[in-house]
C-alpha cells in the first residue's frame, strides 16, 4: 500500500463513505497493478460508477478474464449495460417474489449456515424438483429475476456479514448440488434452457462469486447429462466443479462443518425449530449480533412467513451499505496500522544503523588522529636524525 494509497483512503473516510476500492489483506503486486490499470482506464473514460470502485469486484473481472486488463474492461462494461437495460438496481429493491414458499416446497434450495472458511453455504436438490409444479407455481422468467434478486442480496448482505462475523474478507459461495435421480430423460428442454440463461448471468455478470461447487450423488444419467451441460460453461468455472457420486461425504466434509451440513446429506442439522434446513436464509447474515443494533427493528409477520432479520435489512438498502462499511472501514484502519507500524519498524532500524554508523565516524575518527600523530612523530624523528648527520 503506498503512500498515496494512504492519502487517499484518508481523504474519502473524511467523507465517511470509505473507499470500496481498498480491502483487507496483503495484495499481490501484479494483481494489484492490473486492478489499477483496470480502474484508471475505467475511470479515464467516466465509465466506473461509484458502486462498483471496489477492488474486489474489479479484481473478480479480471481473473474471469485471465488478467487481461482489455477483456476485463470489456466484461464489466457489458456488465453495466445489462444492469442498466434489465433494471436490475430496480430488481434488488422492488422485486417480490410471492411464490416464494410454494416454491421451496416443490424446489428445495437455499443458503445454510457457512463452509470452514465462512463462505455462505448454498445447497440445491435439484434431483428432487418437482418441474411440473414449478411451472404452475412461477415462470421461468420471474424465476430468473428472484435468482438474480439473490445474487444481488449476496454481494450486498451475505459476503459482507459473513466478512464482518469472520474478520476477513469473503466474496465467494461454496455450493452443494444434490442431483440424485437427474438425468437426460427428467431435465426437460425448459429446464436446460433456464440452467443455461441463470449460467450465462452468473458467469457474465457475477463472475468469480463461486469458490466451489460439488455435485453429488451423480448417478450414469447425471454424467451424460452433464457432459451436454459443460459445453454451456467457462473453462475457469469448470475447474471449480467436483462431480461426486454417493461416496462424497469424507469430501464435503472437509468443506464443511457437519453442524452446517443438513441431515439428509450426512450432516447433523435439522433445523427442526424452523421445519427444515432449507426453509430458511440460516446465518450469519439474518444474525441480529452482525448488524448495528441501532438499525434492528420489528415488524409483523404477514402471511405465515417468517422475517428474518436479513428479509428486513433488504428493505432497507442503507442497513445494508452501512454493514459493508463498517466491514471497510474497519479492514481500512488495520490496513493502515500496518503501514504505521511498518514505518515505525523501519524508523527503528534506520535508527540503529544511524547510531552504528556514527559509531563508526568516532572510530575513524580517533584512526586518523592517531595515524596523523604518527605521522607527526616520524617527521620529528625524521628532522632529529638530519640535525645530528648533519653535526
Amino acid at each position: 500500500m503506498s503512500f498515496r494509497s494512504i492519502e487517499q483512503l484518508l481523504r474519502r473516510k473524511s467523507k465517511i463513505k470509505i473507499s470500496q476500492n481498498i480491502t483487507s489483506g496483503i495484495h499481490d503486486q501484479k494483481e494489484e497493478q492490473s486492478v489499477q490499470s483496470l480502474r484508471e482506464s475505467l475511470l479515464a473514460s467516466n465509465q466506473l460508477p461509484e458502486k462498483f470502485d471496489d477492488y474486489h469486484v474489479l479484481l473478480r473481472f479480471l481473473r474471469m478474464r485471465g488478467f487481461n486488463v482489455s477483456k476485463a474492461k470489456e466484461m464489466f462494461l457489458n456488465m453495466l449495460k445489462w444492469r442498466q437495460d434489465c433494471a436490475i438496481d430496480t430488481i434488488a429493491k422492488d422485486f417480490n417474489f410471492e411464490e416464494y414458499d410454494a416454491l421451496k416446497r416443490c424446489y428445495p434450495h437455499g443458503f445454510h449456515g457457512v463452509d470452514r472458511f465462512g463462505r455462505p453455504l448454498y445447497i440445491e436438490r435439484i434431483g428432487s424438483m418437482d418441474l411440473n409444479k414449478f411451472m404452475q407455481v412461477t415462470s421461468i422468467d420471474r424465476y430468473i429475476k428472484y435468482h438474480i434478486s439473490e445474487q444481488e442480496k449476496t454481494l450486498s448482505l451475505r459476503y459482507p456479514a459473513s466478512s464482518l462475523a469472520t474478520n476477513k474478507h469473503i466474496s465467494s459461495t461454496t455450493a452443494i448440488l444434490d442431483v440424485k435421480g437427474l438425468g437426460m430423460n427428467n431435465f426437460s428442454k425448459a429446464a436446460r434452457e433456464m440452467f443455461i440463461e441463470i449460467q450465462n448471468i452468473d458467469s457474465n455478470y457475477y463472475p468469480e462469486t463461486l469458490h466451489q461447487l460439488y455435485i453429488i450423488n451423480a448417478g450414469s444419467g447425471f454424467r451424460a447429462l452433464w457432459k451436454v451441460l459443460k459445453a454451456f460453461m467457462e473453462a475457469r468455472t469448470l475447474k471449480k466443479i467436483q462431480v461426486l457420486g454417493t461416496d462424497y461425504l469424507s469430501t464435503v466434509l472437509e468443506a464443511v462443518e457437519p453442524s452446517n451440513l443438513p441431515d439428509f446429506l450426512g450432516g447433523t442439522c435439522t433445523c427442526s425449530t424452523t421445519g427444515g434446513c432449507l426453509l430458511q436464509d440460516k446465518e450469519p447474515w439474518t444474525d441480529a449480533g452482525t448488524i448495528p443494533a441501532s438499525k434492528a427493528r420489528h415488524v409483523e409477520p404477514t402471511r405465515g412467513r417468517k422475517h428474518t432479520l436479513g428479509m428486513l435489512l433488504l428493505e432497507d438498502n442503507q442497513v445494508a451499505n452501512e454493514v459493508r462499511e463498517n466491514i471497510q472501514q474497519k479492514q481500512a484502519n488495520e490496513q493502515i496500522s500496518e503501514k504505521i507500524q511498518e514505518l515505525e519498524d523501519c524508523a527503528a532500524q534506520t535508527k540503529e544503523t544511524l547510531e552504528t554508523l556514527i559509531c563508526k565516524q568516532k572510530e575513524l575518527a580517533i584512526h586518523i588522529k592517531q595515524l596523523r600523530k604518527l605521522i607527526r612523530d616520524d617527521a620529528v624523528a625524521e628532522k632529529k636524525a638530519s640535525v645530528q648527520t648533519s653535526k
